[in-house]
This record gives C-alpha cells, sequence and structure tokens, in this order.
C-alpha cells in the first residue's frame, strides 16, 4: 500500500512562511491528482489544494493568492508552500494522493500559526 510521508509543518508567527512536503511510496501506481486538506479543531476537513498529472492546480478560495501546491510528477512529491499564514490557517495538514491504486491519504502534520 503507498505511504505517503509529509513534513515541513510546525509552528510560525503570523505573517510567516511555511513549506509542507509530501512523498509518496511504497506501491508504485499513476497517481492522478495529488493535494492538501487541511482539519482545524471544531470543524471539519476541507480541500486546500490539489494538483493533477498535468500541473493543473485548484486552491479553496481561503488560500488563493497565499499557497501554491508543485508536484515533482517523477519523485511522486507534492509541495505546499504556504505564505502570509494567518491563525486561521492552523489546522492539521492531511497530504493526499489519488489514482489507479486508489485514494490515500498520510497521517497528517501540525501547522499551528500563532505570535
Amino acid at each position: 500500500q503507498v505511504q505517503l510521508v509529509e513534513s515541513g509543518g510546525g509552528l510560525v508567527q503570523p505573517g510567516g512562511s511555511l513549506r509542507l512536503s509530501c512523498a509518496a511510496s511504497g506501491s508504485i501506481f499513476q497517481i492522478y491528482t495529488m493535494g492538501w486538506s487541511r482539519q482545524a479543531p471544531g470543524k471539519q476537513r476541507e480541500l486546500v489544494a490539489r494538483i493533477d498529472s498535468g500541473g493543473s492546480t485548484n486552491l479553496a478560495d481561503s488560500v488563493k493568492g497565499r499557497f501554491t501546491i508543485s508536484r515533482n510528477n517523477a519523485k511522486d512529491t507534492v509541495h505546499l508552500q504556504m505564505n502570509s499564514l494567518t491563525p486561521e490557517d492552523t489546522a492539521v495538514y492531511y497530504c493526499n494522493a489519488y489514482g489507479t491504486g486508489g485514494d490515500y491519504w498520510g497521517q497528517g502534520t501540525q501547522v499551528t500559526v500563532s505570535s
């Protein structure tokens, strides 16, 4: 089964930046879409950003202009560059990959935006 390993989370001050990374490994399958979702306390998990194999991206309205998603298809990795972070961005961020092998999720990485 595919494993998604996330990194880059942590504590950052408002206005700061973080770069999340996710690498897929374990099983070989064709990945159609990779992305990031997040879940804040008391809220449902929401899709933050996604990118397909052709490079087309989709961002949630709440992060447009601040976040950028990118991927390296050869390495099966996806990155989320997060700029101008606010406390409302505080959440557990989950990496997701969807492809011929199914739908896979990482364990999540905590992002805390606080002064």
